[in-house]
């Protein structure tokens, strides 16, 4: 059954309608083709699985009429069948899906559990140091102040304050508590920039549980720090040589280990991404971070943000910053990708800027693919959006309209890094720093006093060495 995970499958191409209703074929796979109208893939690999591209728009253009707006507040987000509109759903092998069905049980159940409750939001204060502030940045507010003195004022969500340095603790604390419930003492996690991995590591040190990260072998050559301190915590660190040795093949090599050692493992994905309900559940888990926006923005000048912006890879910060304000149709939602080299070439992970529909690590959404359905290898200087996938409902949201989605270079990246730097004392990831790039595009065309907050998802530490390869100081 693993050894399917990295190949099409007729099985699975035909799968959506089971595999959404929690039923998979027993040879369904992680990743199948796209939705395009090439006729090689209108054969074996796509006839039932997805509609043509043509389709897709016309079904995305009826589905922004019908949900944005109003209609939108009034939705379930994912559906029964974990479904975000056509996104998401479960398309894995019949061997994972007691597994996912124990998970979401639980998952549900434990939402209601007033001690479990309880627990959690004790060590989110006490241990990860949460509520993170909301920051107003003086000096970038005054940076993109024009010429007659006007212009948006700057704000900062510190998520890299968190213990670990970044908003991914959130999500592992909760999984691993979760774990703890369903008796599952050994834990897997994939990670790409190494954040996730290092939250995994910590959180299985705190609770005693046995530890395993994959991560891209290239990967762990860029962070290289990362891999030590995943080490020093007492995981072992295997590396994926296979692919493009990145966080994809990371994550198919969870996926496998998962499916040989469902019983005694539990995996915790680090993204809004892979089959139901882990979109739904890591999203609860990090929406912490909008539901603390709102608040400290009422506290600090009694309304609400007028602008989001967040890094998309998979797009658990985005989608952590941005559920709490989905309802509230005056707020922007901005979400930026990783364009590389630049998205008219073939070296970015810009996936809702450049993919098409198809299915990847076992939900449907946007994804970077070939003719054949043949995921393309992405790129960015950033590990932790390096990704040629992308969250089921950041797909959902950008075709109904609710979300923007733009992309910005490893330059004007890199450019951000050394500007916040220099500006505000904080060096910030490199993928947090896409999103801080962005402002040199947004902050021109907004109105004077318009309050921007950005998700600042991490600290740079460990992409200094990166960044000095290519930055002069």
């Amino acid at each position: 059954m693993a050894a399917a995970i990295g190949s099409p499958s007729r099985a699975a191409a035909s799968a959506p309608s089971r595999a959404a209703a929690g039923t998979a074929p027993s040879r369904a796979v992680l990743r199948v083709a796209s939705a395009g109208p090439s006729p090689r893939r209108r054969g074996a690999v796509a006839a039932a699985a997805m509609q043509p591209a043509k389709a897709v728009a016309a079904e995305a253009s009826t589905a922004a009429a019908e949900l944005n707006g109003a209609a939108v507040a009034g939705m379930a987000r994912p559906d029964a069948m974990g479904r975000f509109g056509k996104f998401g759903g479960k398309y894995v092998p019949e061997t994972l899906m007691h597994a996912l069905t124990e998970l979401e049980s639980a998952f549900h159940a434990l939402a209601t559990d007033e001690e479990f409750q309880k627990e959690l939001d004790g060590i989110l204060k006490d241990y990860v140091g949460r509520e993170s502030p909301l920051y107003f940045a003086e000096r970038l507010t005054e940076h993109y102040k024009r010429a007659d003195g006007t212009g948006p004022l700057i704000y900062l969500k510190r998520e890299d304050l968190n213990h670990t340095g970044a908003h991914k603790i959130n999500n592992a604390v909760a999984q691993a508590l979760l774990a703890k419930r369903l008796g599952k003492q050994r834990i897997i996690a994939e990670t790409g920039a190494g954040q996730h991995g290092v939250a995994t590591a910590t959180v299985c040190a705190r609770f005693g549980l046995q530890c395993i990260i994959y991560m891209g072998a290239q990967d762990m050559e860029r962070q290289a720090l990362n891999v030590f301190r995943m080490r020093l915590l007492g995981a072992e660190v295997r590396p994926v040589h296979s692919g493009t040795a990145t966080l994809k093949d990371a994550t198919s090599e969870a996926i496998r280990d998962w499916v040989t050692n469902v019983e005694t493992t539990h995996y915790i994905l680090g993204s809004v991404a892979g089959p139901h309900p882990y979109p739904m559940m890591v999203r609860e888990f990090h929406k912490v971070i909008g539901q603390e926006t709102r608040r400290q923005a009422m506290d600090k000048w009694g309304g609400k943000p007028d602008v989001l912006v967040a890094c998309v890879g998979g797009g658990s910060n985005a989608m952590g910053l941005f559920h709490e304000f989905v309802d509230d149709q005056d707020v922007r939602l901005i979400g930026v990708e990783a364009a590389g080299h630049g998205v008219d070439t073939d070296k970015h992970a810009a996936t809702l800027t450049k993919g098409e529909v198809g299915v990847l690590h076992g939900s449907m959404s946007y994804l970077l693919q070939d003719d054949d359905g043949q995921v393309i290898e992405p790129h960015s200087i950033s590990a932790g959006l390096d990704y040629p996938g992308v969250g089921p409902e950041h797909s959902f949201l950008k075709d109904i309209g609710r979300a923007e989605y733009d992309s910005v270079t490893d330059q004007e990246a890199l450019d951000a890094f050394k500007r916040v730097s220099r500006l505000e004392g904080i060096i910030p990831a490199l993928e947090t720093s896409h999103a801080l790039a962005y402002l040199e595009k947004l902050c021109p065309t907004l109105p004077d006093g318009v309050r921007v907050v950005v998700n600042c998802s991490g600290r740079g530490d460990k992409d200094v060495h990166t960044a000095s390869k290519y930055l002069e100081v």
